[in-house]
């Protein structure tokens, strides 16, 4: 017989005065500068992911494993009958020997309403990607992880997910990576280049003091005059490419603006020897390019072309090819060999660049 009552009446938790009971205060998400420069970081460099992974999971993957980045819209059913969506950039395979997924969320401040969103987001992926067999629901968790751009000590190195049912319980462990941990050498060394943008945050409760002491400031300059240095060696060691060198570039001062944004001779003096200020999308634009035109080496031509104009220009002012590096911010052996290749071509041709 069918039940004729109203469906609050039958299920009295979607009635509205326990529903007021039930409902908790939900902390709103607001992106950040540093958010945007994490998910340029993550779609764009995909696989300057693998070591952090390796470094984070105690894993052995080699770097010439696939990533994959799984749809970043989840929809959740709450109690209220809505449907609500939770967007994360942040959940990826890592695809060779073995294949595996992670969930890597990024933060600036460290707090615990961090867990929650992990948990939301973990929980959405794994029914969206869950499978049923006969009458069991089976579900994946994926190896959860937490960036923090600022710890303190009382920042823990591991965080917890505990889930309570009838037959026991379940906890999650979830490890913590905290940026301002990693001196700049050890970035190199370990391979950790997609932590490099946000090597300020080393220096965050001290802008003011290197903003002020020129010494403290000529200090500050050389590690990123150093950072850029080498990124350009492994270019010309031909371990970085020079899109993701133009990026890492491109987003340190992305974040270094927005950090010191009070702090006019940080971001200057950054800048400096950096290669100046950068157009914010040049990079993505010129790899999005060549990725449309299916062109592999679509990206190092275009930029090579460009190059090549500059130099051209530069030589007919007399410039030497030291000269020629310093103002473009390039090896001295890479302008070299631009220099050889264009006095080699035609002259019809070099009227085209």
């Amino acid at each position: 017989m069918q039940d004729s009552r109203s469906s609050s009446s039958r299920y009295p938790w979607k009635g509205g005065a326990l529903k007021e009971k039930t409902k908790t205060k939900k902390q709103a998400v607001t992106n950040t500068p540093y958010d945007d420069v994490y998910r340029t970081m993550l779609n764009d460099c995909r696989s300057l992911l693998i070591p952090v992974i390796n470094e984070v999971f105690g894993e052995d993957f080699t770097g010439d494993e696939k990533v994959d980045f799984a749809p970043n819209e989840h929809f959740i059913n709450q109690q209220d009958g809505v449907e609500g969506k939770r967007v994360t950039d942040s959940s990826f395979t890592i695809s060779g020997v073995k294949t595996k997924s992670y969930l890597m969320e990024c933060q600036s401040r460290p707090d615990n309403s961090m867990l929650v969103r992990i948990f939301e987001y973990a929980t959405q992926i794994a029914l969206d990607e869950s499978d049923t067999v006969d009458d069991t629901l089976k579900v994946e968790i994926s190896n959860c992880a937490v960036l923090f751009l600022r710890s303190n000590r009382n920042t823990p190195d591991m965080m917890h997910l505990e889930i309570t049912a009838l037959n026991g319980t379940l906890t999650i462990d979830v490890p913590v990576m905290k940026t301002q941990n990693y001196s700049l050498e050890e970035l190199f060394e370990k391979n950790l280049l997609f932590l490099i943008p946000f090597y300020i945050f080393t220096y965050d409760t001290h802008l003011d003091e290197y903003d002020a002491d020129e010494e403290k400031l000529e200090a500050l300059k050389e590690e990123f005059a150093f950072i850029t240095k080498r990124l350009n060696d492994l270019v010309a060691e031909s371990k970085l490419s020079y899109y993701y060198r133009k990026l890492i570039i491109e987003m340190s001062t992305k974040t270094v603006e927005n950090l010191a944004a009070e702090y006019d001779n940080i971001t200057e003096g950054v800048k400096s020897v950096m290669g100046g200020r950068i157009l914010e999308t040049e990079a993505t634009t010129i790899f999005h390019e060549g990725e449309k035109k299916g062109i592999a080496q679509g990206i190092s031509q275009g930029e090579e072309k460009k190059l090549l104009n500059q130099i051209q220009k530069k030589l007919a002012k007399g410039q030497s090819p030291e000269q020629i590096a310093d103002d473009l911010v390039e090896p001295l052996e890479y302008i070299r060999e631009l220099i050889k290749r264009l006095k080699s071509m035609p002259q019809s041709q070099q009227n085209l660049i």
